[in-house]
C-alpha cells in the first residue's frame, strides 16, 4: 500500500506512479486515439452532411449518464470489498491482543506462553499469505514436527488454529486452566476462523463475469462511436474527447478490478504486511511481560 499525504494536491496531480492508471493504460489510449481518428476521417470526408448525426448528442448524453451510473455501483461495489477486508484485518488485530492479554494473566508455565506466542504470529503471517499465493514457511517459527504436521494441510491457517485448540483442551484437561477461562478463549479462536473465512469470501467471489463483460464491451462501443456525434462541431478534436472519455471510464473500471481483491502486494491493496509485523510486536511485548 502506498503512503502519501492526501492534502499535497500538486504532488498528486503531477505524481506518474506505477499505479497511476494512465501508466497502465495508456497503450489503450493510444489505439483509442488512432482508431477514433479513422472514424472522425470517414465522416467527415464520406459523411459530411448526414443529419442524423447531428442529432446523436442528446442520444450520447443519456448513454454517457447509464454508463456514469454503471461505474458508481461498481466502483462502491469494489470499494466495500477493500473495506470490508480492511474491518476484517482489524478485527484480527484487536482479536489477537486480547487473545495475548488473556493467556497472559490465565497462564503460569512460560513453556504454555511460548507456544501461543508463536502460534498466534503463525496463524497471522500464515493468513497473510493464504490469501495471495500460498504459506511462506520460512516466515512461520516452527518445530521440525509442526512443518511436516501443517506442510500436509491444505488450510494451513485453519491447521494452527486446530494445534491451539489441542493445546488448549491439554490445559484444561489438566486443570491448568478452569472451564470458563477455557471458553473466553475460545471465543478468540472463533474469530481467528471467522475472519479468514471472511476473507476468503471476499477473494474467490469477484464481480459476475457477464456484469464485468458487458461494463467493458458497453464503454469501448460508447467511446469508438462517440467522434459521430461531435465530428461535425469539434472535427478532428472530437478523437480526443474520445480518447479523453476512454481514460475516464476505464480508469475506473480499473482501479475498480484493483481494489476489490485487497490482499495483493499491488499499491492500492490493504498494508497486510504491515499489520502482520505490528500485531506481532504486540504479541511479543504482552507474552514476553
Amino acid at each position: 500500500m502506498v503512503n502519501y499525504n492526501p492534502k499535497s494536491w500538486l504532488t498528486l496531480i503531477f505524481a506518474f506512479h506505477k499505479s497511476d492508471t494512465f501508466r497502465i493504460l495508456w497503450k489503450e489510449i493510444l489505439y483509442i486515439g488512432l482508431f477514433t481518428l479513422v472514424v472522425a476521417f470517414l465522416e467527415l470526408h464520406y459523411f459530411p452532411n448526414a443529419e442524423v448525426l447531428d442529432k446523436l448528442i442528446a442520444v450520447y448524453s443519456l448513454i454517457g449518464f447509464v454508463i456514469s451510473l454503471l461505474l458508481v455501483f461498481r466502483t462502491n461495489t469494489a470499494y466495500d470489498r477493500w473495506w470490508e477486508g480492511r474491518r476484517k484485518w482489524g478485527e484480527l488485530v484487536n482479536d489477537s491482543r486480547n487473545f495475548a492479554v488473556k493467556l497472559s494473566s490465565i497462564l503460569k508455565d512460560k513453556e504454555d506462553k511460548a507456544f501461543f506466542q508463536r502460534q498466534i504470529v503463525n496463524y497471522v503471517y500464515a493468513t497473510k499469505e493464504h490469501l495471495r499465493n500460498g504459506v511462506k514457511f520460512e516466515e512461520l517459527d516452527l518445530s521440525d514436527e509442526e512443518l511436516q504436521q501443517l506442510g500436509n494441510s491444505s488450510h494451513v491457517p485453519i491447521a494452527i488454529v486446530k494445534a491451539m485448540y489441542t493445546r488448549l483442551n491439554a490445559l484444561s484437561s489438566t486443570s491448568k486452566i478452569t472451564q470458563e477461562e477455557f471458553l473466553a478463549l475460545d471465543k478468540n479462536l472463533n474469530t481467528f476462523i471467522d475472519v479468514v473465512g471472511a476473507c476468503e469470501r471476499i477473494k474467490n467471489t469477484p464481480i459476475p463475469f457477464s456484469y464485468s463483460l458487458f461494463i467493458k464491451k458497453f464503454i469501448f462501443i460508447y467511446v469508438t462511436t462517440l467522434p459521430l456525434a461531435f465530428v461535425n462541431q469539434f472535427g478532428y478534436f472530437s478523437s480526443l474527447i474520445a480518447t479523453f472519455v476512454f481514460y475516464v471510464l476505464v480508469s475506473m473500471e480499473v482501479l475498480a478490478e484493483e481494489i476489490e481483491d485487497p490482499f495483493g502486494e499491488d499499491d492500492n491493496d490493504l498494508p497486510t504486511d504491515t499489520i502482520c509485523e505490528r500485531i506481532k510486536g504486540n504479541v511479543d511485548e504482552v507474552l514476553n511481560s
